[in-house]
């Protein structure tokens, strides 16, 4: 059973919603991290009703914080059974015509900061010495790059490589690792953008995250809608010419 757990990104509406239902199976504390204290000011006590919260700050273009953001959440918490990796930046037109500072911020913030921090998180977790899990989420674009988003996909492609690879070493010890890869999600950073098909919102991704985490042996990726992981298989495989026709300025 789920009882606690370390969130980083802590104002990610999926974040919160998998802590929500987590609730439900029995979760108790959880320390969200924020990268400014602004992000979450008057709402800590409202969000999840049930769970006791703790903010602390993290902030992902800072990976030498990583550390220490575990070691407090351990504290707080006395034994982390879950991790959840949801920072990042949203990355629609993320693409041709990036200033080079917006590039460097994407890739620290999606890839290189989280990467630091699952690797700190996952040897804390292994030291436990008892069953635990880092949540990891991705995302359909890193399957394959779209030339709308190519820098958001390519950060999210790495990240999403870096979690499967670490899922592999930690075989063996009572840590796994679970990649959620969620299609277009309707929620507050997406308001005004057009849904792309098969399109979910962060309670559905809750749902399917949790029973993942509920289960012995759980899949190790896991599609958002379900119906995304055939048809991406599909995808990946098309000549470039049919994808780019397919995926156009999405």
């Amino acid at each position: 059973m789920i009882k606690t757990a370390l969130v980083l990104g802590g104002s990610s509406e999926i974040a919160q919603a998998v802590l929500t239902e987590l609730r439900k199976q029995g979760l108790e504390r959880a320390v969200l991290t924020v990268r400014t204290p602004q992000e979450l000011v008057g709402v800590v006590d409202s969000l999840i009703p049930g769970v006791e919260l703790t903010t602390t700050h993290w902030d992902a273009t800072e990976p030498s914080g990583s550390a220490q953001v575990v070691s407090e959440a351990a504290q707080i918490l006395g034994f982390i059974d879950l991790v959840i990796c949801a920072v990042g930046m949203l990355g629609h037109h993320a693409g041709r015509g990036m200033a080079e500072e917006s590039i460097d911020l994407m890739v620290q913030t999606n890839f290189a900061g989280p990467a630091v921090a699952l690797s700190v998180a996952a040897e804390f977790l292994v030291t436990q010495d008892k069953p635990a899990a880092l949540l990891v989420l991705s995302s359909v674009a890193a399957a394959r790059p779209r030339k709308s988003n190519f820098v958001y996909g390519s950060t999210k492609a790495g990240l999403d490589s870096f979690a499967r690879g670490l899922g592999d070493a930690l075989v063996g010890t009572p840590v796994r690792v679970i990649v959620l890869r969620p299609g277009f999600v309707r929620s507050r950073m997406t308001v005004g953008l057009d849904p792309a098909p098969f399109a979910s919102n962060p309670e559905q991704v809750a749902v399917q995250a949790a029973r993942a985490l509920g289960r012995t042996r759980s899949k190790e990726v896991v599609w958002i809608p379900s119906k995304l992981g055939p048809l991406f298989a599909l995808f990946t495989n098309l000549p470039s010419a049919l994808w780019r026709k397919i995926a156009a300025d999405r």
